[in-house]
């Protein structure tokens, strides 16, 4: 059914202004870079043209995080690093997101010492874990998918409440 049969043939399509916004904000993401260790290959693997992130709206990897709203840590964060992700994340506009990648951004893997952060929610709160070590491409993707649908999910709340 297309919108014709369902609004009858008006040529238009009504919807709030906050609507509009929060669809475009879901649909162009545009992810910072934060590649720490070998999860990183495989967040540049999912920009790629095999798996190809720009059909989900995210068209651009920004290295500045004044022009980023999604943060994607791939790899593991060391105690002298955590500070400097922090500020990168408080540099963000809002609204921000956070997805860690791999086991050692998720959990600290297989470095448990003193030296490595036991997680990056320790430093930034995380929306999205994307398990493996190191996640394939498609893990990341589906990862972003699933942020997309919990922010939709948010902004339909937010109208409802």
């Amino acid at each position: 059914m297309g919108v014709e049969q369902k609004l009858g043939n008006l040529g238009i399509v009504t919807t709030t202004l906050e609507q509009a916004v929060a669809w475009s904000r879901n649909y162009a993401m545009w992810p910072m870079l934060f590649g720490l260790a070998c999860c990183a290959i495989e967040m540049m693997a999912a920009q790629a043209s095999d798996n190809d992130m720009s059909r989900f709206g995210m068209e651009l990897m920004r290295p500045s995080p004044r022009q980023s709203d999604l943060m994607i840590v791939a790899g593991r964060v060391s105690r002298k690093m955590a500070p400097v992700l922090r500020r990168l994340y408080d540099q963000m506009p809002e609204p921000k997101w956070v997805i860690a990648m791999g086991d050692c951004a998720s959990c600290g893997g297989v470095f448990n010492n003193y030296a490595i952060v036991q997680g990056v929610d320790e430093v930034v709160p995380v929306d999205v874990y994307v398990a493996g070590c190191p996640p394939r491409p498609e893990a990341l993707i589906h990862g972003i998918l699933t942020l997309q649908d919990k922010v939709v999910k948010k902004i339909k709340f937010a109208e409802k409440g």
